[in-house]
């Protein structure tokens, strides 16, 4: 990638940060469950998070609360609502995968690095601490009054900055999230951080690292 832009934006949950509802929820409902159940509970609790950032903006614990009461009602096991409350204590005290530090701070020695992150004000500072490298910009869906996919999370981002789409390298690990909006939105340089958590999409155009080490190569510095 040749191109150099004014700024390189990220999403936080599950790109750089190990964002780990899987293992919450197992903590919570694997003694109840057989592993099958308990990865069909996993898959459920993923939809519907997505499902509910879809709607009208909400606080975060109301996305999570919801999410697993659906998926109990799916599975047909009784709904505890300090479940969701503990899954949604423990967000800000997730940290960065591996790989994340090093490569994060060979970038942001050469352009600003932005968070457009799925978060409230109030989680968002903790994890953002434990990067180990400077992020310029935080914006957090509380703000733009919307959760990404949403386009206005994107257009949020774009007006902040008083910059174009042309002007960003966006990166994330998910497609339904991020790359899928962010081609939508204009952002025709991204790069995909295959963490395994989708298959590939090459139809919104995109350089594929597999972790955060790669970014620098990758943008050419």
């Amino acid at each position: 990638m040749s191109f150099r832009p004014k700024f390189v934006s990220f999403d936080c949950y599950g790109t750089m940060i190990d964002f780990d509802m899987a293992g919450a929820a197992r903590d919570h409902y694997s003694a109840r469950l057989s592993p099958a159940q308990m990865d069909e509970f996993v898959r459920h609790f993923a939809a519907y998070r997505l499902d509910e950032v879809l709607g009208d903006w909400k606080p975060y614990s109301e996305v999570i609360h919801n999410s697993v009461e659906r998926t109990c009602k799916r599975m047909g096991i009784a709904f505890d609502p300090e479940v969701p409350a503990e899954i949604y204590g423990r967000v800000p005290t997730w940290g960065p995968h591996a790989d994340v530090p090093a490569g994060l701070e060979k970038v942001a020695k050469e352009i600003p690095l932005v968070a457009l992150t799925n978060a409230m004000n109030a989680q968002i500072p903790h994890n953002i601490a434990r990067l180990g490298a400077p992020i310029t910009h935080v914006l957090t869906a509380q703000d733009a009054g919307a959760y990404k996919p949403h386009l206005r999370a994107f257009e949020y981002m774009f007006d902040t900055l008083g910059c174009a789409p042309e002007d960003f390298v966006h990166v994330s690990s998910s497609f339904r999230y991020d790359h899928m909006s962010a081609y939508d939105a204009g952002i025709k340089n991204k790069v995909w951080v295959n963490r395994g958590h989708e298959p590939a999409n090459p139809y919104y155009g995109y350089v594929e690292v597999s972790d955060i080490s790669g970014l620098a190569r990758a943008l050419g510095l």
